[in-house]
């Protein structure tokens, strides 16, 4: 389900029709998460740190308005459920693009994940499925790299609007502390860095309960 924003009355109309003239509409940040708790309480579970933490992701994007806002034409939509596309990698080195659909029940969510990774790596090719709406957020796990920034390929004259997050490798101190890079993709018409920050500080909280 989706509904229509009205666009006059929206605070942020005046930056919104700013920013969409843009041949490159998104900013992205990149920033370190503690994943302490989060990595020992997957393990516990007997859980994919990978689906556990793509789940709080999406908890946390699916939290915020302006995360569920899509582009569409000349329009913004408020999408009631966000998705999750993420990049699922085979035994052959090649990857798939998934669809996996959002629950706030993680055992529910996790058992739907699955089915759609154990899919993803028994076909071939990058587009496995149709992609019917923009509900989605685009999402990659890169663990070879601590990276510090990330870029996208994109194809500018195409009218993309959905997030893209990313995660990178995980570090280890002495004293135990586990990190990851996340890397976060917006488009600017749709939300600032104000929206982002409010995004990733709960986030944090999440992975930290």
């Amino acid at each position: 389900m989706k509904t229509l924003l009205e666009l006059d009355n929206w605070n942020r109309k005046e930056h919104f029709l700013f920013f969409k003239q843009m041949q490159e509409p998104f900013f992205g940040v990149t920033i370190n998460i503690d994943c302490t708790k989060a990595y020992t309480t997957s393990k516990i579970l007997k859980t994919s740190f990978f689906i556990y933490y793509l789940h709080k992701t999406l908890v946390a994007v699916n939290a915020f308005e302006n995360f569920r806002y899509r582009i569409e034409n000349t329009h913004i939509y408020t999408y009631n459920r966000i998705d999750g596309s993420a990049t699922i990698s085979r035994a052959d080195g090649t990857f798939g693009f998934s669809l996996i659909q959002y629950h706030s029940d993680y055992s529910i969510f996790e058992q739907s994940a699955m089915i759609e990774i154990e899919r993803i790596q028994n076909t071939t090719g990058l587009f496995t499925r149709e992609f019917n709406e923009d509900n989605l957020i685009h999402f990659s796990a890169i663990p070879w790299l601590n990276f510090t920034s990330l870029s996208h390929a994109r194809n500018m004259t195409f009218p993309d609007s959905c997030p893209k997050i990313s995660f990178g490798k995980m570090t280890v101190t002495e004293e135990g502390k586990r990190t990851m890079p996340m890397s976060i993709h917006v488009h600017h018409g749709l939300m600032d860095a104000m929206h982002v920050g409010q995004m990733v500080d709960y986030f944090q909280e999440i992975m930290n309960q």
